[in-house]
């Protein structure tokens, strides 16, 4: 969704943030949509270190703005880690919201993000850099902000993971099987957290 000067995008706003509501309702009432939001294994003989992750467009414990959300342009945030340890061989990003009613709900999917990447702007395409992602609880491929129940202020944990490889998994795959090919490959990983409520 972008923003324009015309009245067009009203209309269009309030059907996407109705389409997206009804997923969060229907997830809700049935306990599913979620994602198992588990600790990934470390690499065999790793001791996992820590990465620094900051935004731009949040700072951390605070709001996420609304452009990053389902009430706006509903672009992903900027992301910036720091150096990870020798033998990274590809960033993973999960963004999820461990508050959802049903367990915790992933938003993003990013993976084989190339090693030299320390940088994610806003609105950016994991795949035009040469990685890949999967679908997110909302049964989309890529970024889908926060749209938690009006009232309810939830967080927002964007996770960077280093990995010692690349891993082998089809575009548009699930939380889960991303989660399977990623666990036992991380060297390094570090949070960002961020809330929002409409």
């Amino acid at each position: 969704m972008s923003k324009g000067n015309g009245r067009a995008r009203p209309r269009r706003a309030r059907s996407d943030r109705l389409s997206v509501a009804a997923v969060v309702v229907a997830c809700a009432a049935s306990s599913g949509c979620k994602s198992a939001g588990g600790e990934l294994a470390p690499a065999p003989g790793a001791a996992v270190s820590s990465l620094s992750v900051t935004s731009r467009s949040f700072p951390s414990g605070r709001a996420i703005p609304v452009d990053c959300t389902c009430d706006g342009a509903d672009k992903s945030p900027d992301l910036t880690w720091s150096a990870p340890p020798p033998g990274t061989q590809s960033f993973a990003i999960l963004a999820e919201d461990p508050d959802a009613s049903g367990g915790t709900f992933t938003h993003w999917i990013a993976y084989n993000v190339p090693a030299d990447v320390r940088d994610l702007p806003e609105a950016a395409d994991p795949v035009a850099l040469g990685g890949a992602v999967g679908n997110n609880d909302f049964n989309r491929p890529g970024y889908s902000g926060p749209c938690p129940p009006k009232g309810e202020l939830h967080r927002y944990l964007f996770r960077v993971f280093a990995l010692n490889a690349t891993v082998d998994v089809k575009p548009a795959s699930t939380r889960a099987d991303v989660d399977a090919a990623l666990s036992g490959h991380v060297l390094a990983r570090g949070v960002l957290l961020g809330v929002f409520s409409h």
